[in-house]
């Protein structure tokens, strides 16, 4: 048997050079730096939004419920006519003599009744009226409730209003739910960007289990409902205590406050008219029921507020309290004297702002579109609890052995190109300080985090250095 000459094909081919490793994509080094971001915010910031997704859940319920349990007071049998505004409000001050006439809401509509709110009332909270609910049409006292706010919250939507708002806590519990509103944005935004980053087949659901399972029903529904959490934590944040306030500096600065109606009222007499009256009460001047006239007059329609002049230089004013959509909120201001309108102020004159501000919050609190709102506010709470839940569940499931919950590898901040790195951490600074409750706990975790690491990293070297010695 005779062995074939090789040829040349058959030598084995000479090694090449190595070619240079592709250079790190600035998304490759960013990736690790949100993932353990998203990871340490969702554990360590989930509790509180745990909190506020139930309370929320429960305040979006609240508007329902409160038509229910005080149906007595908010609604009456439809009469042939509706009597003056002045003679329900007598009917009320006959009633409760007691405290100031704060604001009148006449019944807007046909089975409503009538709201004459009452300040200084001993007992009630000073932040808080007592409503005196009137029917329309007999000027029978049908009872009275605490209220609260400009939606006129009674007191089962006042109790869950503040609970969400502060756990009745006060002012110091207001930080849970900021905090909670500073973090949701950003850990929904995470979550978008890590899920789009997945490949395609990281993401099924079908014919998976266990951890991957979870993740896929993790980020698959957290996908379809980020906008919204974005939208929530954003209109949360306009009315907080230190991102409000910031925000409302900025409207300022801008042009872009909520205005307001005039109520200095006019002439050198006013507030002087031979009709009496003092100043809060609401027989001042020309009375509740030309004031009423003269605001209609200038199109405003129901629902409507009626809140007498403060002093006697002071004018009436007359608003429109409609928060649903389309939104009704004209005002004007009614000379006590004389009855003429002084000054007006239409919604569609509000600034662009002022005017997104008003719709956010509405929209926030369930008010702009009624129970379609509520419905849909209440399944975003829903979901939130849900993602959490999933969430502690991957925890769990990343966990080997005895080690519970196995966290992500720290130093993914020294794979990200410094070109970067940089903008991000000015964009971060300039973002913690305009919404400290994000950018305070997030200075603060990564320096506990570069802490622990030079920590680890030195015990790793000692540890190293006494085993080579003792050989």
């Amino acid at each position: 048997m005779t062995t074939a000459p090789s040829t040349p094909t058959d030598e084995a081919p000479k090694p090449s050079a190595p070619e240079p490793a592709p250079a790190k994509s600035a998304w490759a080094g960013l990736r690790p730096l949100v993932l353990r971001l998203h990871f340490y915010a969702g554990v360590l910031v989930a509790p509180f939004l745990l909190v506020a997704a139930l309370t929320g859940l429960l305040y979006a319920a609240s508007f329902q419920a409160e038509k229910i349990v005080y149906d007595h007071e908010l609604t009456v049998p439809v009469g042939d006519r509706k009597l003056p505004v002045s003679a329900q409000v007598a009917a009320a001050r006959e009633a409760h003599p007691e405290g100031t006439i704060s604001a009148v809401r006449p019944s807007p509509e046909a089975d409503a009744t009538t709201r004459v709110m009452l300040s200084g009332i001993p007992g009630v909270d000073p932040d808080h009226t007592l409503a005196v609910f009137v029917d329309p049409y007999t000027a029978k006292v049908r009872g009275e409730l605490e209220q609260y706010g400009s939606s006129g919250a009674l007191p089962l939507r006042t109790w869950i209003d503040e609970f969400h708002r502060d756990l009745h806590l006060g002012e110091p519990g207001r930080l849970y739910s900021e905090f909670a509103a500073s973090w949701l944005w950003v850990i929904a935004g995470g979550g978008l960007v890590l899920w789009f980053s997945r490949r395609r087949a990281l993401r099924k659901l079908r014919g998976t289990s266990g951890r991957r399972r979870t993740l896929a029903l993790h980020g698959g529904v957290g996908v379809w409902v980020a906008a919204g959490f974005i939208f929530l934590s954003a209109t949360g944040l306009t009315w907080s205590t230190y991102a409000g306030a910031n925000i409302g500096e900025l409207r300022t600065s801008l042009g872009q406050e909520t205005p307001s109606v005039s109520a200095a009222a006019a002439g050198e007499h006013a507030g002087h008219d031979a009709a009496g009256g003092t100043a809060g009460d609401a027989a001042h001047g020309v009375g509740l029921d030309k004031v009423l006239a003269a605001a209609r007059a200038e199109g405003l329609g129901d629902p409507v507020e009626i809140v007498p002049p403060a002093d006697e230089k002071s004018a009436y004013v007359v608003r429109q309290i409609q928060r649903s959509w389309p939104e009704k909120q004209d005002s004007v201001a009614v000379d006590p004297a004389s009855g003429a309108v002084t000054d007006v102020l239409r919604f569609d004159d509000y600034p662009v702002l002022a005017k997104l501000t008003r719709w956010g919050i509405d929209l926030h609190t369930g008010s702009l579109f009624g129970l379609v709102n509520q419905i849909a506010l209440m399944a975003l709470a829903l979901t939130l609890i849900l993602l959490i839940l999933w969430g502690y569940r991957m925890w769990w499931q990343r966990g080997r052995g005895s080690a519970f919950g196995r966290p992500i590898p720290r130093g993914a901040w020294q794979q990200v190109p410094p070109y970067v790195l940089v903008p991000l951490l000015a964009a971060i600074a300039v973002l913690g300080y305009f919404v400290p409750l994000l950018g305070i706990p997030l200075a603060a975790f990564l320096a506990v985090d570069i802490v622990l690491g030079e920590v680890a990293h030195r015990r790793g070297r000692r540890t190293y250095g006494s085993g080579t010695a003792a050989r």
